[in-house]
């Protein structure tokens, strides 16, 4: 894996102990898929605390509402709302987002990909064709889209960072976990190439393994599991804001479990 190493103490930190600062992200413009709910909402009212001008995306307008207030409430800047099914959304989709990035803001800092769906934990032999299409697209495909399209945008930021969410089971296939298994091993090599062909760009692509964490996805994937024993949403976002932010300059092409 492509790594970029930096001598500055400070980008020598390790992501999974990083405390953050106040003023972390402030002036950044940051987007962030999955915003409505789990490790999603989590990191961008983090964001927002740190400062950035958040862009929430989702599928939920009631939920992107509900972290709309939250950040609105703790005073950061201003943030906004793009009601998206990833699903669904096509080029064209996409194409506008980004054109009404530029027009708000000139420029995006930081793109941060949560989203995603889980699929069926079935063995490949029984795994449902259509169910298998849409967890590639949603988890994968869709990821491609928006940052093909967000890239002119991004290479107007003095420092500009992408962030994909990766799995466990992205790294070393397991049985039963099929197209998620599958939709994140292409995550993390779709964050390879991107970091390899932008590493002169002044955009650096990481991805975060955010481990065992109480969400939703978690309890679908193990409903016998005792969610009190796992980290929440919140605890798990440092290397999130880490990667987004200034600290991180210098480091790109590479994959961080948090746990």
């Amino acid at each position: 894996m492509r790594t970029i190493v930096s001598t500055d103490a400070r980008r020598m930190t390790d992501p999974r102990t990083y405390i953050t600062k106040p003023d972390l992200l402030k002036d950044r413009v940051v987007l962030i898929t999955g915003a409505g709910d789990g490790i999603g909402r989590a990191t961008a009212r983090a964001a927002g605390a740190c400062g950035a001008q958040v862009i929430l995306l989702g599928r939920t307008v009631k939920k992107l509402e509900t972290v709309y207030d939250a950040i609105e409430h703790s005073k950061a800047p201003g943030p906004a709302i793009v009601p998206m099914d990833l699903a669904g959304a096509g080029v064209d989709d996409y194409a506008a987002l980004a054109e009404k990035v530029q027009t708000d803001y000139g420029r995006l800092d930081g793109l941060c990909h949560i989203a995603g769906i889980l699929g069926d934990r079935s063995p490949i032999e029984h795994y449902d064709p259509v169910t298998w299409q849409r967890v590639m697209h949603v988890n994968l495909t869709a990821g491609f889209l928006l940052t093909r399209a967000l890239l002119p945008a991004l290479r107007a930021s003095p420092d500009a960072s992408i962030v994909f969410t990766s799995s466990g089971v992205g790294k070393r296939g397991k049985a039963y976990w099929g197209a998620y298994s599958v939709s994140k091993f292409g995550t993390e090599g779709l964050m390879e190439v991107l970091a390899d062909e932008l590493e002169n760009a002044g955009i650096r692509c990481n991805c975060v393994n955010p481990g065992a964490t109480r969400t939703r996805m978690r309890a679908a994937a193990y409903p016998a599991e005792d969610p009190s024993t796992l980290k929440t949403s919140e605890e798990v976002v440092g290397p999130y804001l880490y990667l987004l932010g200034p600290d991180s300059r210098g480091v790109t092409g590479q994959s961080i479990d948090v746990q």
